[in-house]
């Protein structure tokens, strides 16, 4: 048996995280996938095919095939696992490695099987899937099996997923679709409302990365964003700055908060006093957006802080969860596990 093939996969709707088995994360790219239309031939995949976007003529399409962390075209999303995979294997080691994949924790029955399915058909001997907030707190260095609860926000492009954690299990979890692409459609959105200047999402991404704020005052900045006015038609630019963006925010950012809430209402009495003293860690690309955890220290009364290497976590978690596969295995989403509920 092959162990150092088996790998890990933070399957996001923004990038895609492999974790390799004694190696650690070997693969870092963007979810998207360049196909010729006619054809349907693949041009690029992950970060040259994330140059492309916006900028593709027409018989050209850069695509995501994940939408709010679910597989949202089934073909391209194997195409992009299949080369993924085969790009951080050596052939000639390659001995059908196993696999464990993680997911939003609030995808459907029907969801998890397309996942399972896409992974099995790209060539692997075994696939399992994880919650992305388990995954996220085991990559944080959490000690979720000890009888004492551990709050995990895990904000990733497409979900943000929070849970509470007690004995290795989830004990309660909420999840909404708002992410990091949230926050760049509301600015996009905000911008051409206000200012009749159509901008790409590339565009309001670096926004959001280099002005944005999401606790007034804690940051003042400007930026020059250029797109195209929509009243003349004509290429024009703009200054930009950190408040409008924030107010641009405030919904997404307001929905991710009401997730939290819903979940600390639930939280059994005993595990809330646990989440008051170790606080509450976030994970995920979207936890980095400046002042995000001093907003949720403030709206909730908990102390929020930001995991190290946060965009990491949830692919370190499923290296954990590799390591100690024969003790964890039970836990895990497996085929038997969904054909036994479908």
């Amino acid at each position: 048996m092959n162990l150092g093939s088996d790998m890990g996969i933070d399957l996001g709707t923004a990038t895609v995280l492999v974790h390799l088995r004694g190696k650690g994360i070997v693969l870092h790219e963007p979810s998207v996938v360049a196909i010729e239309q006619n054809t349907r031939k693949v041009l690029a995949v992950g970060e040259s095919a994330q140059r492309m976007l916006g900028r593709t003529p027409g018989n050209i399409t850069a695509t995501r095939p994940l939408r709010e962390g679910v597989i949202a075209d089934f073909e391209i999303t194997e195409i992009m696992l299949r080369h993924f995979i085969t790009k951080v294997c050596d052939k000639r080691r390659l001995f059908r490695p196993r696999v464990v994949v993680c997911i939003p924790a609030a995808t459907t029955t029907v969801e998890q099987k397309a996942v399972i399915e896409a992974v099995m058909r790209c060539g692997v001997r075994e696939a399992f899937l994880v919650e992305e907030p388990r995954a996220a707190a085991l990559g944080a260095g959490l000690d979720i099996f000890q009888p004492s609860g551990h709050m995990v926000v895990d904000i990733g492009g497409g979900t943000t997923d929070v849970a509470l954690l007690s004995l290795g299990e989830t004990v309660v979890t909420e999840s909404v679709r708002v992410g990091g692409d949230k926050f760049d459609e509301a600015i996009a959105r905000y911008i051409k409302r206000e200012f009749n200047l159509l901008i790409g999402e590339r565009t309001a991404e670096a926004l959001k990365v280099e002005v944005g704020t999401a606790y007034s005052g804690n940051r003042l900045r400007e930026a020059e964003v250029r797109g195209r006015d929509m009243i003349s038609g004509l290429p024009r630019s703009f200054l930009v700055t950190t408040d409008h963006v924030l107010e641009a925010m405030q919904e997404p950012l307001d929905d991710i908060l009401h997730c939290i809430k819903r979940l600390l209402e639930r939280t059994p009495p005993e595990l809330a006093g646990d989440i008051i003293e170790h606080g509450i860690v976030m994970t995920g690309g979207g936890s980095l957006l400046d002042g995000l955890d001093k907003r949720f220290s403030e709206e909730t009364g908990v102390l929020c802080y930001v995991a190290e290497d946060a965009v990491a976590c949830v692919a370190k978690g499923t290296g954990y969860v590799l390591e100690h596969l024969e003790k964890l295995v039970h836990t895990l989403i497996s085929p038997k596990r969904l054909s036994a509920t479908i």
